[in-house]
């Protein structure tokens, strides 16, 4: 919180980039099918803001979404406070009464710009979440997008510069809200990629979650959520089928005897062996090599 009233500052840094986009003096072109998506009002970057501080008792129309380059700020909408460090993000919603201001020993170098139009809703600008932004590849992207916007607001107001305007703004948002759950979501599908593969080299042995976790080093609760997603099936579930898919291939392909089978996976118990493939793939063990025998 700042201490003095005399110290807020609203703009006017070093370096500072600031652009009030004319919107309402084109209304034409607001209304264009490829700009009243998503469009500015304005844009800016404040960089190293010391005592940066803005605040709005009724809010604005506009959404108002600040990314942090470096340094730490904060941010009050309602009765809830925020913390936004390096490398992340946040929107506040239009309409909701706000302030925001610089961290006096560590000020914020921010990106900021507000936006509105028909398609605000498809993101998830409602949530007052601070989103983190997981790799410096990801910010020089937001970087590049913001300068881009930059480079064509310093142009002329034409209406293909709009329209280009208006596709950066979207794509901002998609790196910022989807683009990095993509990359989280890869992370997860190359966990499940490795516990599959050391499942199948272990098809012999009785795997439990802790022993996946183990040799992942990773919390049973994130490999249960993670194949779940991506398989719709626990890991231990998922492993069993991996283990009657193993069985199916030696039943058709060898002339193993069923217990032997059943103890190549693991289960020295005939029965219990036979009951799990049942119950899994819909027959018994000898009912399915029979009728494979049979077919054609």
């Amino acid at each position: 919180m700042m201490e003095k009233n005399e110290k807020k500052k609203k703009d006017g840094f070093v370096d500072e980039q600031y652009f009030i986009i004319p919107t309402e003096s084109f209304g034409n072109y607001a209304g264009h099918p490829l700009i009243k998506g998503m469009y500015l009002t304005d844009i800016g970057f404040f960089p190293r803001a010391r005592h940066h501080y803005r605040e709005r008792e009724e809010g604005t129309p506009e959404y108002i979404l600040i990314y942090c380059v470096e340094g730490e700020g904060y941010i009050h909408v309602g009765e809830e406070k925020y913390v936004l460090h390096e490398r992340e993000a946040f929107c506040i919603p239009g309409g909701q009464g706000h302030r925001y201001y610089a961290d006096e020993k560590n000020p914020w170098s921010i990106f900021w710009m507000h936006f509105k139009g028909e398609n605000v809703g498809y993101f998830p600008l409602e949530e007052k979440k601070v989103t983190k932004i997981n790799s410096r590849h990801a910010q020089s992207r937001i970087i590049t997008l913001f300068d881009l916007l930059f480079q064509v607001l310093e142009r002329n107001y034409t209406l293909g510069n709009f329209i280009y305007i208006s596709q950066v703004l979207m794509l901002i948002l998609s790196e910022i809200y989807f683009r990095e759950k993509a990359d989280e979501a890869s992370e997860q599908n190359r966990h499940v990629t490795a516990a599959v593969r050391y499942m199948y080299k272990h098809l012999h042995e009785n795997l439990k979650l802790q022993d996946i976790a183990d040799e992942l080093k990773l919390s049973k609760s994130y490999i249960n959520a993670a194949f779940k997603k991506y398989t719709g099936r626990a890991p231990v579930d998922f492993f069993i089928n991996l283990k009657m898919q193993e069985a199916c291939k030696l039943l058709k392909s060898t002339n193993l005897y069923i217990v032997d089978i059943g103890q190549r996976l693991g289960y020295n118990d005939p029965y219990y062996f036979s009951r799990i493939f049942k119950k899994m793939v819909g027959v018994s063990p000898k009912e399915y090599r029979e009728k494979e025998l049979i077919q054609p």
